[in-house]
Order: C-alpha cells, then structure tokens, then sequence
C-alpha cells in the first residue's frame, strides 16, 4: 500500500468497571493459526496471514502481535514471509516461535520449490519481533507434512511435533535448528487420540496442528480433530513422547471457519486458550480471525469445554498513557490499517473521517493535562478527538494534524485535553475532510 492515514491518538472512554478484550483481537486484517510466547512480561503472537477475498489458503507472510494486558495488541507487522526462504515457493501456513539460549527460532511449514512438497523450515532472530532470517537455508525436515510445534522439556531436550495426516516428533539439539536420530510417527491409536467414525483411512480424531506442553509433570497434546469442519481435542500422556490417552473435547465445532488451530500459555496468573475463526467481515474457511479466552484448568488438571466468545478476556493490567505508545497499539479499530513506518516499527494509517481506534484499561490516575502525538499527512490534515464513553462519547479534547507534505513526513503536534482522570478506555476518533487524512505513529499524555 502507498498512502497511509492514521493513528491511534486522541480519543478517549469511559471503560466499564472490568474491562475486556474484543474478539477476534485482531480487526484490522485477517489472521490465522496462533502460536503465543510468553517473554520478558509480554505476550507475543505470531500468526498466519489469509490475505483479503481469499478462496484457498493464501498465505505469503507471517505476523507478529504483544499485549502486556490480554487486551491491546501492538501490531508489529510481519518480519518474516515466503521469501525469507530461499528454497520455498509458496504456501506460509501455521508455524510456531519459541525462546532458548537468547534467540528466537519459528518453524514453519512452506512449499519445497524443489520438490513440489511441504517442509518445514526454521527461521531465527534475535528479537521476539525479529526480523527473522532462514537459519539453515534448507528444510529442516521434509516429509510432505506440516504444522509444526517445539517444546523444550525441563531436562533441557526439546522436540519438535508435526503432521497432517500422521503425527511426527524428532528430537532436536540444543542448538535448535538440526535434531538427533530421525522423525518418529507416534501411533495413532483410537485410545490415544480418539475414535473417528466412517473413515477408514483415518480411524482417530487427530487432524493437525499439534500444540504440546507440560503442567504439574503432566504432558498435554492439544490439537485439531476431525476436519471438517474441525474441533480442538485433547490428549495426555507421562512422558513428551507418550504413551498418549484421549482426554476430551476442548472447543466444539463453531464459529463460521471449517479449520481451528489452538495454542495455550499461562500469563501473569491466568491460562489462556488461542484459537481462530471466520468472525470478521467478510471472514470464513480462508479468511480466519484470532481470538482468545481464558479458562481455569479443573482440579484433576483436565481442561474444560472451551466456547468462543466476543468479549475475550478481562484485562490483567493497565496501560500507562505517560510513557509512549505505538499508536498500532489497540484493543479495537474502525477504518483504519497499518504500514511499516520510516521512522521504525508500524503506523496506523488509512485513516478516512470517522474512523478511529480504542485502547482499554487506560490508567489516567489523577489526570491527564495534554497530548502529544506523531502524525504525518500528505494531504491537508485533520483532527484527532480524544473521546470520553464511547467513538461519538464526549470530547476530552481535539488536536489539529496539519499537511506534513508526505505520509511519512512526521512532524509532533499536541493539544490540551479536560476531564481525562481514572483508569478507562480511550477513543481516538479521526475527522476531517474526504479521502485520506493522516497517520499516526504514536502518542503519549502528559500528566
């Protein structure tokens, strides 16, 4: 895209007394097969990308999104696609990240352009937003399966899950990117992943993405059942390699997407379920949204039936508007985008009269006196409103973004702002004439 608008700025809500996540939590583009780490206080996202009016599972990049609070997510756009890859030709489908020895390592699958068939490939950096970089410059293993996942156990020996048809695991090195002995299937039996009815060909529930992890020295496969459409079920076992044993159901088949893709972690004393549907305007089967809710595990530590939501859930933190903020950091948006800014990390941008976007759980405290905000337009400008109760609420305060000469012509402007006190929800709603306004890249209150 050339142009932008934008910005997350001035607006402002009267938040109700416990606030909680929109869902899916990410409206602005459409995204898939979530895979959450939990680094340094943050929660870090990293999903597929259908691209708009998809009808197949068109995907070219991958994107990466955090919260500290579970719900506002930072956009930070996409530090890794197809041709991250030399090697690969197509097909960016659900990866996973995970953290060791200071750096970051995704695996995902992507289409072999030698062999015509899906591998998996592995990409590192150094940074959980990257930019990440092919970390072999081949394909880590190949045999025409997908989905991958990696756990490090707490010995220190990690592993790495993947497959679809089968179900797949190779022990990998400590240096995450080559792996010990070669791929082992695991038995697909009926007591360990279910019975499937009137499939021969496949006599289990399991379908794909497998997601594994440990709890009270308990090892869990969450994965997605018996497409389609599909479901999230469960499975446990002693040890990361089995003997597994079929637990259940954990999310119902719902929500207006054919496929799901789960991933769990616990954060800042809650647990958290990940999972994708077709909520979004225009969303279905091959344009999929991300939501998550929390769940408490019961006390046998089974995991209980999950259902999709809108809400999402509470906040577990607040979000100080005296330090600066990435305008691309939001709960929710009307209208807008966003685009890499030249001034580093992402804008919100495409912004037309009435759009605006919401950052929840805001803690003014005693109140705020101004705001200041980085802005750029290469048209004649507008306003941003800061926006008390709601996008059309009351006015806290107005700040005049002038014509920078360029979208990425960044200039800071700032405006007085009234009444602004307590912790709350903020509505930045963007005015003006016609067309493209302005973009924002980020902003900040004074107390």
């Amino acid at each position: 895209m050339t142009g932008c608008v934008v910005a997350l700025l001035c607006v402002l809500v009267l938040a109700p007394a416990a606030a909680s996540a929109d869902n899916p939590i990410v409206g602005h583009v459409y995204t898939a097969d979530p895979a959450p780490l939990v680094h340094n206080g943050r929660v870090y996202l990293y999903t597929g990308h259908d691209e708009d009016g998809s009808t197949y599972f068109t995907m070219r990049e991958w994107r990466v999104w955090s919260s500290a609070d579970m719900v506002n997510w930072t956009d930070h756009g996409s530090p890794m696609n197809l041709s991250t890859f030399s090697w690969a030709s197509a097909d960016a489908w659900a990866g996973q990240t995970v953290y060791r020895n200071g750096r970051f390592y995704w695996y995902v699958p992507v289409k072999n352009r030698a062999t015509g068939r899906m591998a998996i490939g592995v990409a590192v950096a150094d940074s959980p937003t990257g930019p990440f970089r092919d970390a072999i410059g081949r394909p880590l293993v190949e045999n025409g399966e997908i989905d991958p996942h990696a756990f490090v156990d707490d010995d220190g020996q990690a592993y790495l899950y993947w497959g679809n048809p089968n179900l797949w695991y190779v022990r990998l090195n400590a240096d995450m990117i080559s792996y010990s002995g070669g791929p082992t299937q695991i038995p697909l039996t009926t007591a360990g992943y279910g019975t499937r009815v009137g499939n021969a060909s496949r006599p289990t529930l399991y379908e794909e993405g497998p997601w594994v992890f440990k709890r009270g020295g308990l090892y869990y496969n969450v994965f997605a059942a018996e497409c389609c459409s599909e479901f999230i079920a469960y499975s446990t076992a002693p040890s990361p390699t089995g003997p597994w044993t079929y637990r259940g159901t954990v999310m119902p088949r719902q929500g207006s997407s054919f496929t799901n893709h789960a991933g769990i972690v616990d954060f800042k004393g809650g647990s958290y379920f990940f999972y994708h549907n077709g909520a979004l305007p225009g969303g279905g089967g091959f344009t999929r949204s991300v939501a998550v809710e929390r769940f408490t595990y019961n006390g046998d530590g089974t995991i209980p039936a999950i259902t999709m939501s809108t809400q999402g859930p509470p906040a577990v933190d607040v979000l100080n508007p005296f330090v600066r903020q990435e305008a691309e950091t939001i709960a929710w948006g009307s209208g807008i985008e966003t685009e890499p800014a030249g001034e580093g990390g992402m804008n919100v941008g495409w912004i037309e009269n009435g759009d605006w976007t919401k950052v929840e759980n805001v803690a003014f405290g005693s109140g705020a006196r101004s705001l200041r905000a980085r802005v750029a337009s290469a048209s004649s400008g507008g306003t941003v409103e800061v926006r008390l109760g709601s996008a059309t609420g009351t006015v806290a305060g107005r700040c005049a973004v002038p014509g920078t000469g360029g979208w990425q012509t960044w200039t800071t402007v700032s405006c007085s702002v009234s009444g602004v006190t307590g912790t709350q929800d903020l509505y930045l709603r963007f005015t003006g004439g016609s067309g493209y306004l302005f973009n924002v890249d980020w902003w900040q209150f004074t107390a």
